[in-house]
């Protein structure tokens, strides 16, 4: 290597960081795109798949009638559903049976839509609800009563 060589490789060390600070200083004009969560939220994409929500009917009673097709579907094995049989004294949904217990671990999901894809009645559906932390494992095992929607006949 010749003198020349080691003072251009120098003057290149020199004005890398000047040109970084050139770079940096032109951007800190811009305005700024900082958003004030949890008071502004941004819309979520229109095909994002978060939170799950079990339906109802118009008139009150559960869409999910305890198939098992969902859990079946699951490629994480995050979805336990036990199903019971409707009496006419109680009866919670319009087929023979319904979830008796409906549990999903968030832990597991992989909010891949297959639950939402094999359901025969679109009772499950992912929202885009996507405020799914907690500070307790248990509390992210999600039972049939969180991901019930209110009843429109209440």
């Amino acid at each position: 290597m010749s003198l020349m060589d080691d003072i251009k490789a120098l003057a290149a060390e020199v004005r890398a960081p000047l040109t970084g600070m050139g770079i940096t200083q032109g951007a800190s004009h811009q305005a700024r795109v900082t958003i004030q969560y949890p008071e502004v939220r941004r819309p979520m994409p229109r095909r994002s798949r978060w939170r799950h929500v079990l339906n109802r009917y118009e008139n009150g009673l559960e869409k999910c009638i305890g198939c098992s097709l969902c859990a079946g579907a699951c490629p994480a094995n995050a979805i336990l559903v036990v199903a019971a049989e409707n009496t006419e004294e109680n009866r919670r949904s319009p087929g023979e049976r319904y979830a008796a217990q409906y549990e999903i671990n968030m832990l597991r999901c992989i909010f891949c839509g297959y639950c939402e894809e094999a359901c025969p009645t679109q009772a499950v559906q992912l929202k885009d609800i996507c405020e799914l932390a907690d500070d307790n494992r248990k509390d992210l095992i999600y039972t049939k009563e969180m991901m019930l929607v209110a009843d429109p006949a209440a």
